[in-house]
């Protein structure tokens, strides 16, 4: 894994050490890659550029709005929005629930400083 631009952030600090031992079932192992963390199949990474508006789904899961990328199916990415720095997880969805992994990351991930952004619904029909 290698450290994002903004992983020397004293919020990224913040959440490293409230990151969980184990998320959706799985072990957390350690990495040398500063703001990083990785459970079997789940990485996460801290100090990413927050994202900007973006037509990709996004779903708020405990407090925390993350916008969900599939395009590389069964391994979604997950980036935190309206946070900055920002969180991005990248799961294999055949291994482990979403909804789990980010329900266990989300108190860590909360302690980031919101922006103001949050996601909106859109119309069933849009």
């Amino acid at each position: 894994m290698k450290p994002a631009p903004e992983a020397n952030s004293p919020d990224c600090a913040a959440v490293m050490v409230r990151l969980p031992d184990s998320v959706g079932g799985q072990a957390r192992h350690w990495t040398d890659a500063q703001a990083t963390g990785a459970w079997d199949s789940v990485l996460l990474t801290c100090g990413i550029p927050a994202p900007g508006p973006t037509e990709l789904p996004c779903e708020t899961v405990d407090g925390v709005d993350w916008i969900i990328d599939n395009s590389e199916a069964p391994r979604y990415r997950f980036t935190t929005y309206g946070r900055s720095p920002a969180v991005e997880v990248y799961l294999d969805y055949d291994v482990v629930s979403a909804r789990a992994v980010l329900s266990s990351l989300s108190p860590a991930v909360g302690m980031l400083p919101q922006t103001g952004d949050e996601c909106i619904e859109r119309p069933a029909d849009s």
